[in-house]
């Protein structure tokens, strides 16, 4: 042990500053990627991503669509992005209880 430095107060800081500044926005990102995952279909039935669907009014086959979200996915991929994002928050509301608390 070092009369200047504590090495057991610095590791710890050290732990705990790469888990929260570096891990969770990790996770989160593992999250919205987990959400985006697997087989996507078109918000439309039916209708290719991007067209309106040939003879709507209002619009021409080649036009692009109002609405042309992908929509879908895995839902082990939906379950890994809701565990991923529970985390996060959790963490979040843990570092504002610890903050509020005065701990």
């Amino acid at each position: 042990m070092n009369d200047w430095v504590n090495l057991s107060a610095l590791w710890r800081i050290v732990v705990i500053g790469l888990l929260t500044g570096a891990g969770l926005p990790a996770l989160f990102a593992v999250g919205l990627r987990a959400l985006g995952a697997g087989s996507r279909v078109p918000a439309t039935a039916g209708a290719p991503v991007g067209r309106t669907g040939g003879g709507s009014v209002g619009g021409s086959a080649g036009a692009p669509a109002s609405d042309d979200r992908i929509v879908g996915g895995s839902p082990l991929g939906l379950a890994a992005a809701v565990v991923c994002f529970a985390v996060v928050l959790g963490a979040i509301g843990w570092g504002i209880y610890f903050i509020v608390n005065g701990s």
